[in-house]
């Protein structure tokens, strides 16, 4: 008996070990602590509907969240990502109103988020600009695209120009449409975690986006190629920057050239309240998940108890703040203790 405890406290040693599954696991208690608390205010919390709505609304958030962590693991950030997704959205709907196949449409999208992740890779990786100047230039441009893709104008309603049906279609995949009895938009938020998760912790890509986090001269002395992780990891923040765009194109029928404004910011916020440190080399997606549920789960649950809106953005700025310093306190506890051994 005693050994199977032995084995079993071994077993949650490693687990806890891992980087960032302390910070994750806080996140998670915190949501559920959130949650049981909102819904003991007011029981309306725990309706299947609006769980269902939860679900849908935290899915753009854990997507972006997901954008913004790989970066900031590799530590730098990606001041762009609000701004592709506006381009995403602009692109996507300017094209499907004037009548192009919404398939046709979503890979141009796709291919104008792309040349924006190779960008910003380069002129981090390569050029050794630092992240925040050179992903304010591509954010102001890709803005600007999002401007100019329909003439400084949002557009017409997708189904103006690939009629109803394709336009309905269209929707219903990535905004309105249920499997399961839950909404599309969570299935393809689920499906995106799962494949950069994997990327991220079980292969050596992973590891090398960890490595030039941790200590990048270490990471160019084992062999890393900076300039292919980092793009790569840009890369990967593009593909959800534009699933991002289409799902408020689809959301809205139409495109919004202010689409994703503010939305790096909250990429920052779901993976810093997960535990991904913005110093760099540690974090768990695990934990930007329950991020991105955290920030959701207080925006609702504070606009179903009533309180203005300035109170929600206050309380997650706290958040954001505190989950910051813990995690600047804990670093500079490890590092002392390193020095004193």
């Amino acid at each position: 008996m005693s050994s199977m405890n032995k084995e079993k406290q071994s077993s949650f040693r490693k687990i806890m070990a891992i980087r960032g599954m302390g910070a994750a696991i806080t996140a998670f208690i915190g949501l559920i602590v959130i949650y049981v608390a909102f819904g003991l205010i007011n029981p309306a919390v725990f309706s299947g509907q609006n769980i269902m709505n939860l679900l849908r609304s935290m899915s753009k958030y854990l997507l972006i969240g997901i954008a913004q962590s790989y970066i900031l693991i590799t530590g730098n950030i990606d001041l762009s990502i609000g701004s592709m997704v506006g381009m995403s959205a602009m692109v996507a709907a300017t094209l499907m109103s004037r009548g192009v196949n919404p398939v046709v449409a979503i890979i141009v999208a796709l291919a104008c988020c792309l040349v924006c992740g190779v960008v910003n890779g380069f002129l981090v990786g390569k050029f050794k600009l630092p992240p925040f100047i050179a992903t304010l230039g591509t954010m102001f441009i890709t803005r600007g695209v999002a401007y100019m893709v329909n003439s400084n104008r949002n557009t017409d309603a997708i189904a103006t120009g690939i009629g109803k049906e394709a336009g309905d279609s269209f929707q219903n995949i990535f905004y309105y449409g249920t499997t399961l009895g839950v909404y599309n938009t969570f299935w393809i938020a689920l499906i995106f975690f799962i494949i950069f998760f994997f990327l991220l912790s079980k292969t050596r890509t992973g590891r090398h986006i960890y490595a030039i986090g941790s200590n990048i001269e270490a990471a160019k002395l084992s062999g890393v190629n900076v300039v292919a992780t980092t793009t790569k990891a840009y890369l990967v923040s593009a593909v959800c920057s534009c699933v991002v765009g289409l799902i408020l194109c689809a959301q809205a029928g139409m495109g919004n050239m202010e689409a994703g404004n503010m939305y790096e910011m909250y990429g920052v916020a779901a993976g810093v309240i997960g535990g991904v440190s913005p110093l760099g080399g540690t974090g768990l997606l695990l934990g930007t998940f329950a991020g991105a549920a955290v920030w959701q789960t207080l925006e609702n649950g504070l606009n179903m108890i009533g309180a203005q809106v300035g109170i929600q953005r206050v309380v997650i700025g706290v958040i954001v703040v505190a989950a910051v310093l813990l995690d600047v306190v804990v670093r500079g506890g490890q590092f002392k203790k390193k020095k004193g051994n």
